[in-house]
């Protein structure tokens, strides 16, 4: 993930530029004391997060955040716990206290890097994509949604099916399955999500898609089958 580092204490700046090289997935790409510089250079190049103090000279972070038309991932570093509740009306991913421990540090870049790999799952907009992206290790993989099988999760990833491979990433059964279009995909259990249009036949509370058979949950089982008969 591209980084950009904004504070006016050079000592802060260090110490997080100290902190990114140590983490594989970071890479610096600017570090600035000040916030309208770091405006200009972000005309010409993407971050894909920045690290944010939120008391700055001439422009704060909350400032910072409102003057960008595309805001990138945030974590706010501020020396001011008073901040903590409203800096999450900002979207933020987190927010680090100085002074910044290491493991605090790792610990929100790994929320980071769960919410950026959530990212590049590109929105169902009817009629202009009918795919996603997925980052999976290094590389990104395209998915029809069509193509997509069911959704299995297993504590903090889930696995994407399709009949030709098996694509694991980090996320949630719930933010994937707000990525997906509802029209398609219906969670039928904790671990399952199901593409609708690829069951083959249900039977004593098992769905079968392919040569997988998929439980349904207590939970899902009354709404389930009431939006399967009507669709079907």
């Amino acid at each position: 993930m591209r980084c950009l580092l904004i504070d006016d204490e050079p000592v802060a700046l260090d110490i997080l530029a100290d902190y990114i090289k140590k983490v594989p997935f970071l890479e610096c790409i600017g570090s600035f004391r000040d916030p309208l510089k770091a405006l200009d250079f972000l005309k010409d190049h993407n971050a894909d997060l920045i690290f944010l103090d939120i008391n700055m000279p001439d422009l704060s972070g909350m400032q910072f955040l409102k003057s960008l038309k595309n805001q990138p991932l945030v974590i706010f570093t501020t020396a001011y716990s008073k901040y903590a509740l409203e800096i999450y009306d900002y979207d933020a991913v987190d927010y680090l206290l100085k002074p910044i421990e290491f493991d605090r540090f790792v610990k929100a870049a790994n929320k980071a890097l769960e919410m950026y790999n959530l990212g590049t799952a590109a929105p169902h907009i009817p009629g202009v994509r009918d795919f996603i992206l997925i980052k999976s290790g290094t590389k990104y993989f395209k998915l029809k949604f069509s193509d997509i099988l069911y959704i299995k999760g297993t504590g903090n990833y889930v696995t994407l099916v399709t009949e030709k491979k098996e694509i694991m990433y980090l996320s949630t059964m719930k933010k994937v399955l707000s990525i997906l279009p509802s029209a398609l995909f219906y969670r039928v259990h904790k671990s399952y999500i199901i593409n609708l249009s690829h069951v083959d036949h249900i039977q004593d509370d098992r769905i079968r898609i392919k040569e997988e058979n998929i439980p349904v949950g207590e939970l899902y089982r009354d709404t389930f089958y009431k939006i399967f008969k009507r669709d079907g």
